[in-house]
């Protein structure tokens, strides 16, 4: 494995232990656990979050779809993108994105006997270049899915992410998709800011500070596209047909939309 520093929380190994993986450090622990604290849904948020992404997979591999890109993966848990989009169309290639060493690692471990699924070591800032890395998996002038699930937020506005999703979404084939997902800084209540505020001291001693944005700052992620029913949305009710009762408090913390390339 590679050089790292365990004494660091990582985001990729707190969202695994918010969803109660293994694959962390006390100090990851550590971190959730302050989460939880602050915002006692924190691990809702994160399973809703989860499923979301696969309600998504599960709509675009419905229309088609067969190659899919996840930009900042983090570490595999259960129902990775690759296993939704095979079990809905089997020979689905999936293209797995991380700049973390460590994950990328685990993950080809874990994902070495699926000859259709590569992993790519890439930043999301860095758009071309993962773009090259995927092109052997994929064929980039075919439709693809290009998901930017729970990674923008992390990407602040000097790093230009509005530039690096332009970027896939230019190299994208017509009929292509976006999946994307955003922390929000909207509030919930007049009284009460989304949970996200309180916790931005615990991401700012992570390998990744937190970035939120509101709505319409979101929607520039989206231009030129043609987004897809029932719009942006708080990601538990997304193509949800029983969200659970605490959309109320997620309207304010995570938005979620998926758009195609026309």
């Amino acid at each position: 494995m590679p050089n790292f520093d365990s004494s660091i929380p990582n985001i990729a190994r707190i969202y695994d232990a918010m969803l109660g993986g293994k694959d962390n450090f006390a100090v990851d622990r550590e971190a959730a656990d302050r989460l939880v604290e602050l915002e006692p849904l924190s691990p809702l948020y994160a399973r809703e979050h989860r499923r979301y992404i696969g309600r998504a997979i599960e709509v675009v591999a419905g229309r088609g779809v067969r190659q899919f890109l996840d930009v900042g993966t983090g570490l595999p848990t259960m129902d990775n993108v690759h296993q939704i989009a095979q079990r809905r169309a089997p020979g689905s290639r999936v293209v797995y994105v991380d700049n973390d060493p460590n994950v990328c690692a685990h993950a080809r471990a874990l994902l070495a006997d699926d000859v259709d699924v590569a992993v790519v070591e890439e930043d999301l800032r860095r758009p071309e270049r993962i773009l090259a890395g995927a092109a052997g998996s994929m064929e980039l002038d075919e439709p693809m899915c290009v998901l930017v699930t729970g990674v923008l937020h992390f990407v602040p506005d000097d790093d230009d992410p509005f530039g690096a999703v332009g970027c896939l979404v230019e190299a994208m084939a017509p009929g292509s998709f976006l999946v994307i997902s955003h922390i929000t800084d909207e509030r919930v209540r007049d009284t009460r800011p989304s949970d996200n505020r309180s916790g931005l001291a615990v991401y700012a001693r992570s390998n990744a500070p937190m970035h939120p944005r509101n709505r319409v700052v979101v929607e520039r992620f989206l231009r030129g596209l043609e987004v897809v029913d029932p719009g942006i949305t708080c990601i538990s009710e997304w193509a949800n047909p029983d969200p659970p009762l605490i959309h109320e408090e997620l309207r304010g913390v995570w938005l979620a939309a998926v758009a195609r390339k026309p």
